[in-house]
């Protein structure tokens, strides 16, 4: 990998960040009653996207802002702005990333139009999230977030509306769980805006449309298990070669699984609560390939996980699928909505690295070029740590772009253990394992998930 074009400046990529960030800051403090620094926050907005056919809309919804006086539609138009520019910094970071790994991407395919949404439920998703703009998150309050909770009740039972529900019920339960605002410490103001704009967007009908989703049937080689934990849930996300058995390119492809949690699950008893979804985790843990036949594949490279289409296959070793299969493998496309920098998690191959542990930081040399590693991503729930990360020779990982520059976090590693090598993978316990102190608290997660089943059962009983 080219890790010298991954530091190399992006032209415009800072000044598109700036402009989002100015944005970001006017949002906070509401448009109910604009300041001048707010105005030039909407001004420095239009300019950046003076240039594109978002120019005249987004320019008059800056200008009915700064006055105090924007309408639903104004808002749309400046959700979309910010979302274009952030958009536009993902497309550059994606173009370095492809250049740099000499892989390159899908082309995204516009959807044809799906049906009818309910406009009026939508218009009022628009209305409350436009009140959200004009208090500001320093203005928000119990009364102005509770005014989501009618329109999430009346998305709900739509199942063409489900997506924009979930969206919204996080989104207030979140902001409900920082009021009053004028307290908050701090304010997550990337966060909410990203959020935000989403949310404003999908109330367009027809922008969550997608292509319907296609068949894979070929074998599928894991690469590694990225696994995110918050308080209340988990999901693994496998990160995968896919080689169509007709002998099409191989694509690059996840298959990911969720599942709520209890605070008292932690470490290697997260799998306990995975596991049982989706038999590919065990595959990943073992080393071993599946064959697919019939799965659901979406534009976007994600396939929509069903063990009734899958079987265990041979032995696949993913250090031997990294270095064969991943530098031919073609990357997915990225939805509209979905291209953002927080996105990218490109798989790569690393190795003739050199690492160097300065404190808690450490970094891997390649070809004099410095790229940072995330160890803040290794998870508990496996045998990769740090210190193995920093004594490999080779590492099968995700290249990520965070606090302005590339780095990678690493799924897997080749390390020397005795003076012998051996693969050291975040997802190695998924299927199990004969680690005492992992196998003692997969026990623990099951005797805990035990009981909250029999209590939840005896709440529903009366």
């Amino acid at each position: 990998m080219r890790t010298d074009l991954l530091a190399d400046g992006i032209d415009g990529l800072d000044e598109a960040l700036a402009a989002v960030d100015a944005f970001d800051q006017v949002l906070t403090g509401g448009l109910l009653r604009p300041q001048p620094a707010q105005a030039a926050g909407l001004t420095g907005l239009a300019a950046a996207v003076a240039g594109t056919p978002l120019a005249a809309r987004v320019a008059e919804a800056a200008e009915k802002a700064a006055a105090g006086t924007a309408g639903d539609d104004h808002f749309v138009a400046l959700a979309a702005a910010r979302t274009a520019l952030l958009g536009s910094v993902h497309d550059a970071l994606t173009a370095r990333a492809e250049e740099a790994t000499g892989r390159p991407g899908g082309e995204w395919t516009a959807p044809e139009p799906g049906g009818q949404q309910p406009v009026n439920v939508l218009a009022a998703a628009r209305s409350w999230l436009s009140d959200l703009a004009r208090c500001g998150w320093r203005g928000i309050d119990h009364d102005v977030v509770s005014g989501a909770a009618q329109v999430v009740s009346a998305m709900l039972p739509d199942p063409a509306l489900r997506r924009q529900a979930a969206l919204l019920d996080g989104f207030a339960a979140e902001l409900a769980a920082s009021c009053p605002g004028a307290a908050l410490e701090r304010v997550p103001a990337r966060r909410w805006a990203d959020l935000w704009s989403r949310a404003m967007l999908l109330t367009l009908p027809g922008a969550a449309a997608a292509p319907p989703a296609g068949e894979a049937t070929g074998r599928l080689l894991p690469l590694g298990v990225d696994l995110q934990e918050h308080a209340t849930a988990v999901q693994a996300q496998v990160h995968a070669v896919f080689e169509p058995a007709d002998g099409a390119t191989a694509l690059l492809v996840r298959a990911s699984v969720s599942a709520p949690k209890p605070d008292t699950v932690v470490g290697a008893g997260l799998w306990q609560l995975l596991r049982p979804h989706m038999s590919l985790l065990a595959a990943a843990g073992e080393g071993r390939s599946m064959d697919l036949v019939g799965m659901p594949l979406t534009a976007e490279g994600d396939l929509l996980w069903s063990d009734a289409h899958a079987r265990q296959g041979e032995p696949a070793d993913a250090f031997s699928t990294a270095r064969v299969a991943l530098p031919t493998a073609t990357g997915p496309a990225t939805a509209p909505l979905d291209r953002h920098p927080a996105r990218i998690a490109v798989p790569v191959f690393l190795e003739g690295y050199t690492a160097q542990q300065d404190g808690e930081r450490l970094t891997f040399t390649l070809a004099g070029q410095q790229l940072a590693v995330d160890t803040d991503r290794i998870p508990a729930a496996g045998p990769l740590t740090p210190e193995a990360v920093a004594a490999s020779v080779a590492c099968i990982g995700l290249l990520r772009w965070d606090a302005g520059s590339f780095g990678v976090q690493p799924l897997a590693v080749e390390t020397t253990v005795r003076k012998r090598p051996v693969a050291v993978q975040a997802g190695a316990w998924a299927g199990g394992t004969a680690d005492k102190a992992a196998a003692k608290a997969e026990k623990a997660a099951t005797d805990a998930a035990a009981v909250l089943r029999e209590r939840a059962g005896r709440l529903l009983r009366k």
